[in-house]
């Protein structure tokens, strides 16, 4: 996605199975999540050069780029695994996402 719209994808560090502090800016994916919190991190490559259509919207302790938002079309994009059970919150971002969507958002079970 980044490079779709401009930004310039390079080689980073290797972050496979790594978990990070995120901080964020509580916009989109990130509505109503505390910050920073812990998100579990698989990759290599890393985008610079961010676009000015292009919002940040979250970053890493040494300050790559973790999520960015499109300025005005609906399109959302992270760095990191949601989905992993290491990364808090990742059942929240996952509902901020579909609600974006306009996709029902049910209520978790609590097990």
């Amino acid at each position: 996605i980044g490079q779709h719209f401009g930004g310039k994808v390079v080689r980073g560090g290797l972050m496979h199975g790594k978990t990070s502090p995120v901080t964020h800016d509580g916009t989109g994916l990130f509505a109503g999540l505390p910050s920073p919190f812990t998100a579990t991190r698989y990759h290599s490559l890393i985008v610079e050069d961010i676009p000015q259509t292009l919002v940040v919207n979250a970053t890493s302790e040494d300050g790559s780029v973790m999520a960015f938002r499109h300025a005005t079309l609906p399109i959302h994009s992270v760095q990191f695994h949601p989905e992993s059970i290491a990364t808090e919150h990742g059942h929240d971002m996952l509902a901020n996402f579909m609600a974006i969507a306009g996709l029902p958002v049910r209520e978790r079970a609590v097990a």
